[in-house]
């Protein structure tokens, strides 16, 4: 078994479109070792995080572009490369791993240009790396597209933010108000030796270093704490739940947000979560169970209320939005590689046509909290802008907070701001 290759197959699915979640989770089911898995999966978020520059660096080491077909050599070299510049492995076992690579891919001629480009790196990578200096997509590793956008989007921060997506990012943990206080779970975590800080913006966030095992966190199965960034945990707070309510978590998955409200919800407050991906329902079941927390779960297109809604009015609803997930690249780093710059326009359209079918479904004076993962304002300030002016029966309620900055309409957090993911909210009165 080549790990150099298994992390090259993997990267070969992400440029095809596959997710890295799930090409990651199919490969390494066939990997025991759990150190060989870490590799893998440092590697191939690696060279996600830095293809673009990866792939300069590859343009300017190769005699004549490689072709389309030759995919899976192209992802192997960019995996060799990966090794060299960000990783401790000795050189000599990098490129020997993975000239071995080529050659289970069946490609006589792959083994000697592997070798060649990469043993041209170890000798010529300083005087290349010169040559790339001032290359947008290289430096900043990001596709053109994507610069371009953020440059218009926020150009006052599009630096710190390209920099930020290509940051790892912190470990952020969600204590379960309902079983105990963030002050007495950061005491369980000291003394278990366990480094932590609160998240100041947030009434139950923690960060605590990176751990691989997630579940042997003290209280874990238990339900004392989740896994959730910061800028998640903001809304369950800007709901303002209370006691009685009836609330709706629109496109639920996979559940971190439905289970926050429900560990700080009054009492009698009735839940309904709604998913469309019959695939993902399992997330949101397995962690109510895990948190001993109760909603009924709804496997529908929200948009579609003819198919699942009862036509009681709810009190509160929760729309996290389908998005682009421009916010949470240094989580997610594939997103580089799968959006494409007509996504933008075409995920806009599916917010307003879910805005549009649920306001009918808000009481009046009810709270619609919209939220998305994105930095973009075609999917943030501009939605609410066109739903408002088309809704002469929703006024948008101003948040009243210090994280983030304050947007015509909503707030919105940019990747590493607070040491937080990338968010937008707005919350709309009927």
């Amino acid at each position: 078994m080549n790990l150099r290759l298994i992390a090259a197959q993997i990267i070969d699915a992400v440029t095809d479109g596959h997710s890295l979640s799930d090409s990651l989770e199919t490969k390494l089911a066939t990997v025991k070792d759990a150190r060989d898995r870490g590799f893998i999966q440092a590697v191939v978020f690696g060279v996600c995080r830095y293809y673009t520059y990866l792939d300069v660096l590859l343009s300017y080491l190769l005699q004549k572009p490689m072709k389309a077909k030759d995919s899976d050599v192209h992802a192997l070299l960019l995996v060799g490369l990966y090794q060299l510049c960000f990783m401790r492995v000795p050189p000599h076992a990098a490129v020997a791993e993975t000239v071995n690579a080529a050659g289970a891919l069946r490609q006589p001629w792959a083994r000697g240009l592997v070798n060649a480009v990469l043993r041209e790196y170890l000798r010529h990578g300083d005087q290349v790396k010169e040559k790339m200096q001032g290359d947008l997509e290289s430096d900043y590793a990001h596709p053109a597209w994507w610069i371009h956008n953020i440059k218009k989007a926020w150009p006052e921060h599009w630096r710190a933010i390209l920099e930020a997506n290509n940051t790892h990012p912190p470990f952020a943990l969600r204590v379960n108000a309902r079983k105990i206080a963030r002050d007495d779970y950061l005491t369980m975590l000291i003394q278990a030796g366990i480094t932590a800080s609160a998240i100041p913006e947030t009434e139950h966030g923690i960060i605590v270093p990176t751990t691989e095992n997630i579940e042997a966190l003290p209280g874990f199965a238990q339900g004392l704490v989740s896994v959730q960034d910061g800028a998640a945990q903001l809304a369950a707070s800007l709901l303002a739940l209370a006691p009685g309510q009836r609330v709706l978590d629109a496109c639920a998955a996979p559940g971190g947000k439905l289970a926050h409200l429900l560990e700080i919800a009054p009492q009698s407050l009735t839940c309904i979560a709604v998913e469309k991906e019959k695939s993902r329902m399992h997330f949101i079941t397995d962690n109510l169970k895990r948190l001993s927390l109760q909603a009924a779960c709804v496997n529908a297109d929200v948009g579609e209320t003819n198919t699942w809604w009862d036509g009681v009015l709810f009190d509160r609803i929760l729309l996290d939005a389908p998005c682009s997930a421009s916010g949470v690249i240094r989580r997610h780093p594939d997103i580089k590689l799968l959006r494409q710059p007509t996504d933008i326009a075409s995920l806009a359209r599916t917010q307003r046509r879910l805005l549009d079918a649920l306001w009918p479904l808000l009481k009046p004076h009810g709270l619609l909290l919209y939220a998305t993962c994105s930095i973009f304002p075609e999917e943030n300030v501009q939605v609410i802008k066109d739903f408002l002016a088309t809704h002469p029966d929703a006024t948008e309620e101003p948040i009243q907070a210090t994280w983030g900055l304050s947007s015509e309409m909503g707030r919105q957090i940019l990747p590493g701001m607070h040491n937080m993911d990338g968010f937008y909210y707005a919350c709309l009165r009927k």
